[in-house]
């Protein structure tokens, strides 16, 4: 900071621009709040249909974000620019009191160009007469007490000027089009993280074994603190760069590199930094930066290179993927680089035609990952588990083609028109990793076998189908399926119909395949009314099952399949069963309302409409009571215990989430009428259901079947039927209805017609797979 600037300072322009921002921070609150008020709320209870379900509803909640993250970015600026005006403000009333004070004394500050100053004492005739020095002695210490003063003024002044052009620049560049929803509520703390990256990202650039106790705890606790700041994540991801971001896990976390002190001292905390240091570069990603977009090309271009060069080590992907396992990382980032990362599987493995052995676990192999047991050699299952943070990038690259039948060197052959000729074919990224993959063979420091790969799969493939990070719930916000998502979730259910061993003998997927299930209920209905013959004609199945996305498409005989082998497994069984119970009840509100527009109603009568919805729920339920039998019966030997169990879990985690027209059943319906119903007909409905579907499903198996397959059939039938009667009662009750009298028997006669329907179901399966299905 100049001192003539400093001293002739006009903070006009300052001023105005503080008085400015603060006008329009008030502006973009009250836009913020019409925003969420008028657009966004009205565009989830709008009746949106075919398109504009997924684009304009989605859209118009991104714009009604916007207006949050730039009522959030012009507040940041304006408590920036208010703590600078003030600070600059002091800096000039404490220099111009510094230089008057020096005026009393005789003492003369004056600018010397180029933005110093010079300080000197005058020499007066009579304090040169003083034979002892006198005055003289005692002005020279004046002066540079003086000048000593004005120079921290100005260093004062530099620092905070410099700290807030650091930090505008970065709020600015956080974001090439928007805004940055970085919050800071002054200056200080915009600065303090930026400080704090430039110190920490020096540490870790150090040579790894060289790191000490103390500085690995530095570490680890700044990450932690500033994780979830923007600002100071592209900052610290910046000045480390990816060669080193790389280098510097590596050399901590393999037990090869050579800090035996870290490895003695802090080897229980090394998951800790793992996810802290993950969380800070998946925010650094979400910067448009020029440095985090070099960042990020960097980092995919050395991806399939070995981290040191000639000297071998691991490849950038192998450490790159487990800093991958937490945090939201950039979509466009995550899909460039899970491109290159095919194209290295591709020319690993022949296309696929053998395991990649460069990805396999040996005893000079790098352990890479300590968040869980898998030792992280294989790259995709740290890349999976980011996918499953971020929806959209798992949907596009799900689908993207992995190697296509006209490919010379496709090594993947099939019969696809059962004439017993097998012909190339192409595969997608889900069917290569789903059906093909050889998966390098990883097992925990025990010897014991491990799946991770394959789980975080499953879990990649519920972000990807569902639009909504894995193990969350839908909310309000989540867009009806798209048509990429139907697309993966009809290639979903086909590839478990034709082989359903690709589950069964991997069980550990079936929990997120059972979430994917339950959030495809209408398009599963449709199909098990035969949808894709009469959905569109006189017989209303379009309107008793609405959908407000991209409609799947199923199969009837796919989805029997997709239904029988998923419940085999109890934490799949539970999505599927409390998700229908519902399902059918949000059903029933919703058909059972007078208030329905006459272009929504099921073109029949009250009758026909519980005997419909009763009919299909009991198919459904059917089809899961086979699959729970022979998983309890049969060589899999799961416990009825376990089924209760899991149940009673699925009860817990939706919990928060019945009464408020999302997460299960309601959230599906595209009706503004259950919107409408939030906290009203449709959670009570709801609640009822589920409460006495726990209460009847607790213990019922053990208690009153054992192993008497016929007694376990119709023991479900009853229990199913029973909260059919919950279902229709309370939804006609709660809107008036006056045939409650001939409810149960109208149920009943669905229900039973149901289960009729799913052994039907079943024993056509098991014609087609030649097995036996036992009476």
């Amino acid at each position: 900071m100049d001192f003539n600037a400093l001293y002739h300072a006009n903070f006009k322009l300052l001023d105005d621009a503080v008085t400015d921002w603060s006008t329009l921070v008030k502006h973009l609150a009250d836009l913020k709040k019409d925003a969420e008020d008028d657009l966004h709320k009205a565009a989830l209870k709008a009746d949106w249909a075919g398109v504009n379900a997924q684009v304009s509803r989605e859209f118009i909640g991104k714009t009604a974000g916007e207006f949050g993250d730039a009522h959030t970015q012009a507040t940041s600026i304006y408590n920036i620019l208010l703590d600078t005006q003030g600070e600059l403000k002091s800096y000039h009333q404490q220099l111009t009191d510094a230089v008057s004070r020096g005026q009393k004394k005789n003492i003369t500050v004056i600018d010397a160009g180029g933005g110093k100053f010079s300080v000197m004492g005058s020499t007066r005739p009579d304090w040169a007469a003083d034979p002892s020095g006198g005055k003289g002695s005692a002005d020279q210490k004046d002066v540079d007490a003086l000048r000593d003063e004005i120079q921290g003024i100005l260093d004062k002044a530099t620092e905070s000027d410099n700290s807030a052009k650091t930090v505008l620049m970065a709020l600015v560049d956080q974001t090439r089009t928007g805004f940055s929803d970085a919050s800071y509520a002054n200056r200080d703390a915009a600065a303090d993280a930026v400080k704090e990256a430039d110190t920490l990202a020096k540490l870790a650039r150090k040579d790894p074994g060289d790191l000490s106790v103390a500085d690995f705890d530095r570490l680890n606790a700044g990450l932690k603190k500033y994780a979830n700041d923007p600002l100071f994540a592209e900052r610290f991801a910046s000045d480390l760069g990816p060669q080193k971001t790389l280098e510097f896990w590596t050399g901590i976390s393999d037990p090869h590199g050579g800090n035996y002190e870290l490895g003695q001292k802090r080897h229980d905390q090394f998951d800790d930094l793992q996810r802290n240091l993950g969380l800070t570069l998946a925010h650094a990603t979400q910067s448009d930066s020029t440095e985090m977009t070099e960042w990020k090309r960097k980092m995919i271009d050395i991806g399939d290179k070995p981290l040191h060069g000639d000297r071998g080590g691991p490849m950038g992907f192998q450490v790159m993927s487990n800093l991958m396992r937490t945090g939201d990382y950039d979509d466009q980032f995550l899909k460039d680089y899970g491109t290159k990362l095919m194209a290295t599987e591709r020319k690993l493995t022949g296309n696929g035609e053998h395991e990649n052995l460069m990805w396999r676990l040996t005893g000079a192999s790098s352990w890479l990952n300590r968040i869980g047991d898998d030792s992280g050699n294989d790259p995709l299952t740290g890349y999976l588990k980011g996918l499953s943070n971020s929806p959209d990038a798992a949907t596009d690259f799900l689908n993207q083609p992995y190697v296509c039948k006209d490919d010379p060197d496709n090594p993947f052959e099939r019969d696809t028109d059962g004439n017993g000729k097998k012909g190339r074919v192409s595969l997608s990224n889900f069917q290569y990793l789903f059906e093909e993959r050889d998966w390098p063979p990883a097992t925990d420091s025990h010897g014991k076998d491990l799946f991770t790969g394959q789980n975080n799969l499953a879990l990649a493939l519920e972000a990807a189908t569902t639009g909504h990070p894995a193990g969350e719930m839908p909310t309000a916000d989540t867009p009806p399926h798209s048509a990429d998502q139907a697309k993966l979730m009809r290639a979903l259910v086909d590839s478990v119909s034709d082989d359903p061993g690709r589950v069964k003998d991997h069980s550990y997927m079936s929990d997120s395949l059972g979430q994917i299930g339950s959030e495809y209920l209408p398009d599963i209905h449709r199909a098990m009314a035969d949808g894709p013959t009469v959905r569109d004609g006189e017989s209303g199945w379009n309107r008793l099952y609405p959908l407000a996305g991209t409609d799947a498409g199923l199969d009837h005989s796919a989805v029997t399949r997709f239904l029988v082998t998923v419940s085999q497994n109890p934490e799949g069984y539970a999505a599927l069963s409390v998700g229908e119970k519902a399902y059918t009840a949000s059903l029933m509100d919703l058909h059972l309302n007078p208030d329905l527009p006459a272009d929504q109603r099921y073109p029949h009568d009250a009758h026909d409409t519980i005997t419909s919805i009763s009919r299909k729920s009991g198919e459904f339920s059917g089809l899961l009571a086979q699959g729970r039998q022979e998983a309890v019966l049969g060589p899999a030997g799961e416990q009825d215990s376990d089924y209760d169990y899991a149940v009673s879990q699925k009860k817990n985690f939706i919990s928060g989430f019945v009464g408020t027209g999302v997460g299960v059943g309601t959230s599906f319906i595209a009706s503004p009428v259950v919107g409408a119903g939030v906290g009203g007909a449709a959670g009570t409905v709801t609640s009822m259901v589920l409460e006495a579907f726990y209460k009847d499903d607790s213990g019922q198996y053990r208690a009153e079947t054992g192993e008497d397959i016929a007694t376990r059939w119709e023991t479900i039938k009853d229990s199913t039927t029973n909260i059919n009667y919950t279902a229709a009662h309370e939804a006609a009750k709660a809107h008036h209805a006056d045939y409650s009298d001939q409810i149960d028997t109208w149920v009943s006669e669905g229900t039973a017609t149901g289960f009729n329907d799913a052994n039907t179901d079943i024993h056509a399966m098991a014609k087609d797979m030649d097995t036996e299905i036992p009476d």
